[in-house]
């Protein structure tokens, strides 16, 4: 049984050979397009996990609902 990284152990033939069926497949005109959009993405998908872990909702106490009631309440009255 091979170990997880051993998938990805790619030498330079190998790269260079997925670089030209890429090259072949999109044209040498939307390849740095194609790759500044992926390389967006990661970023952007990156920044939302460490800004999900560290954002996290407060919860407000309960008493401040029950403040925030009766002055509602009031206000409607006035009108």
């Amino acid at each position: 049984m091979l170990p997880p990284l051993a998938l990805f152990n790619l030498g330079p033939w190998e790269i260079a050979f997925i670089l030209l069926l890429a090259l072949l497949l999109f044209g040498g005109k939307k390849l740095p397009a194609l790759a500044k959009d992926l390389g967006t993405g990661i970023k952007e998908f990156k920044k939302s996990l460490s800004s999900a872990s560290s954002d996290e909702p407060e919860i407000p106490p309960t008493s401040q609902f029950k403040e925030e009631e009766p002055a509602k309440k009031k206000a409607d009255k006035k009108s």
